[in-house]
């Protein structure tokens, strides 16, 4: 078993909760022995039968939840790493499988041309699909580039379609024929059929990560909770995990990353996939936390650090972002994820060019690898370079439909081309992917404010806009955007009482965060002549007053409110000796009113020269 930090394993495990949050169990996540050497059975063998068959990414993520497990008791009986009982690994096949690991993929097809038996069959139509892939990659280079977009076609594909499809038909494909069927289903759009194909394979062998991630693409969100068709197997906690995250139900994801905590309490995947969740969250600092945990457990990962340094970026924490830089770069130079930390460092220094040619890198050692198409579509806008931009972003679609950065930038950029009616659409895509994120919303209501929209038809426009706004506002809009720009409508479309409600909750944002700028004294200078106009003489000198601390020309009008004030104050105060006798003489009660709009003109002109300071005191005007 790995050697583990005590302490910082459990520090990890803490912050996989959601702040605020309290973790509601849906059943007992206690194991007792005898399932935990269950499990381990099942993930030791799955490593076997897995590394048998070529598939190294899914056998090295069953063995990574092997020592996820609790700690190994020395007298637990161990799994003998050997073969199939039924199923002698000859000589032929220990052959291919060595053709195999140097990637001769038709070599391997030649040598098993005549074996049977369900490994080898699988070796030899997995090395047809897998060479049909490498040659479509090549075509693709010489035809247009590295970067270029693939449109190969190959007979190698429906040769094995086709062998694969009559195993099903007569019953002799297992778990790893139709793993390999659903792909190549995938591969021809049959989402449907591929679908099926895949829930047969991971009910069949449930311990293939592999089948589970290619049926992560074919679900949707709607599917979470219903748990459609998946096999009653512990794996299922796992996938619906991932598939939690990838749809941006973060929290229910979380929830169920601290249940399999208790389960596997030193899997490393959990902790990463933890603090992937409190990155889409937006929790930054509780995502630093779990990624530097990664990193002291073991100082050599690289998978996954590109988000680790996506929340430096966002930081602009400089020395962290450069250290992690040099860390990857000396661990493995030429992984895509190395490439991509180094380009977010040199586009946090401003040095977009140096930051593209890293993403283009990292695209060439994986053309599938979704962060780097996004980001560089990042730099590209900053550096103007609008259809680059626009190509990168769709390439990042292409790849995967629910990367709702790529949508976003695609709205952005088509707002710098003043194109509003795509940059909607895009961002509508964007707030259907991520409906909980106020940046959305408040891009889509800025949006609707455009003048070419708003020419279309301004009332409808104004409307969509506010409903943006309030969405945002509901979805924690941290930067304050939402309220100063709901204000700012209403105050344009004489909704005064919203305006104000508006207004006044931005203000005391503003007030909490301790923060100024022009919003708070929109804010203050609105709030102020509001309070005036309905009565609220005393509040609204409390607002004038606060005006008076900032330059011209706030101070100016607020020294102008002020004088206005003061005189209501006076008309109220003369006129309070007349109504009491009124009242004494006829016996009645009447309520005060405040003064009516329309005659606020009158005593505008009672204020005095605009020059003059003689009513700015607050003790000025008494007797």
């Amino acid at each position: 078993m790995l050697s583990v930090n005590a302490l910082e394993l459990s520090n990890a495990m803490h912050r996989l909760s959601i702040p605020g949050v309290l973790h509601k169990a849906r059943h007992s996540t206690q194991m007792d022995d005898q399932t935990v050497q269950q499990r381990r059975h099942e993930l030791r063998k799955a490593v076997i039968e897995l590394r048998a068959r070529g598939l190294n990414a899914p056998a090295k993520w069953a063995a990574e939840q092997l020592t996820g497990l609790p700690n190994e008791d020395d007298d637990e009986p161990k799994l003998e790493l050997t073969g199939n009982a039924d199923e002698t690994e000859n000589d032929v096949y220990l052959l291919a499988k060595s053709y195999f690991d140097l990637k001769e993929y038709r070599r391997v097809a030649h040598v098993l041309r005549g074996s049977s038996g369900n490994k080898a069959n699988f070796l030899r139509c997995y090395s047809l699909y897998l060479a049909r892939e490498k040659h479509k990659e090549e075509e693709r280079v010489e035809n247009s580039g590295p970067l270029g977009k693939e449109d190969i076609n190959n007979k190698d594909l429906e040769t094995v379609e086709t062998e694969l499809s009559a195993a099903r038909q007569n019953g002799t494909a297992d778990s790893f024929a139709l793993y390999l069927y659903g792909l190549v289903l995938i591969d021809k759009e049959q989402k449907a059929e591929a679908q099926a194909c895949l829930l047969e394979s991971v009910t069949a062998f449930p311990c293939n990560w592999g089948a589970w991630q290619a049926l992560q693409v074919l679900y949707s969100e709607r599917e979470v909770g219903g748990e459609v068709g998946l096999p009653r197997h512990w794996m299922r906690d796992f996938f619906l995990a991932s598939l939690c995250l990838e749809v941006q139900e973060n929290q229910e994801g979380l929830s169920r990353l601290q249940t399999l905590s208790q389960q596997f309490p030193e899997s490393d995947w959990i902790v990463a996939q933890a603090a992937v969740a409190q990155y889409n969250l937006r929790n930054f600092d509780d995502a630093q936390e779990l990624f530097e945990d990664l990193i002291k457990r073991d100082p050599h990962r690289v998978e996954g650090m590109d988000t680790h340094s996506n929340i430096l970026y966002v930081k602009e924490n400089f020395p962290a972002l450069s250290h992690l830089a040099h860390r990857t770069a000396a661990t493995d130079k030429y992984r895509p994820e190395t490439c991509c930390i180094i380009g977010n460092y040199y586009s946090l220094k401003a040095q977009h060019e140096k930051a593209v040619m890293y993403f283009r890198r990292a695209l060439k050692l994986d053309r599938h690898y979704l962060s780097a198409w996004t980001l560089m579509g990042h730099e590209y806008v900053e550096m103007k370079n609008t259809s680059a931009a626009i190509e990168a972003y769709r390439r990042a679609v292409e790849l995967n439909p629910r990367d709702y950065r790529a949508w976003y930038g695609l709205g952005q950029t088509y707002e710098l081309l003043r194109m509003p009616f795509y940059a909607l659409y895009y961002f509508r895509r964007a707030t259907q992917l991520r409906p909980h994120d106020a940046r959305m919303w408040c891009a889509m209501g800025q949006c609707y404010e455009n003048d070419q929209l708003q020419s279309v038809d301004k009332d409808k426009m104004e409307v969509a806009a506010i409903r943006c706004y309030r969405r945002a506002v509901q979805n924690g809009d941290r930067e304050g955007i939402a309220l100063h720009k709901l204000a700012k409508l209403h105050q344009a479309r004489n909704e005064t009482r919203e305006a104000a409600h508006y207004f006044k909750m931005n203000l005391e944002r503003i007030e909490a965060e301790n923060i100024s700028g022009s919003d708070q004294l929109d804010a203050l200078i609105y709030l102020a002549e509001y309070a005036k106009a309905t009565g609220n003489l005393t509040e609204a000198e409390s607002y004038c007053l606060q005006l008076l601390d900032y330059g011209a020309p706030s101070k100016e009008k607020a020294k102008s409110l002020l004088r206005e004030i003061r005189s209501l104050q006076r008309h109220q105060r003369s006129a309070a000796p007349a109504e009491a006798g009124t009242r004494a003489s006829t016996g009645a009660f009447t309520t005060p009113v405040p003064m009516p709009l329309n005659a606020l003109a009158h005593h505008q002109q009672e204020a005095g020269s605009p020059n003059s300071d003689a009513d700015l005191s607050p003790m000025s005007g008494t007797s």
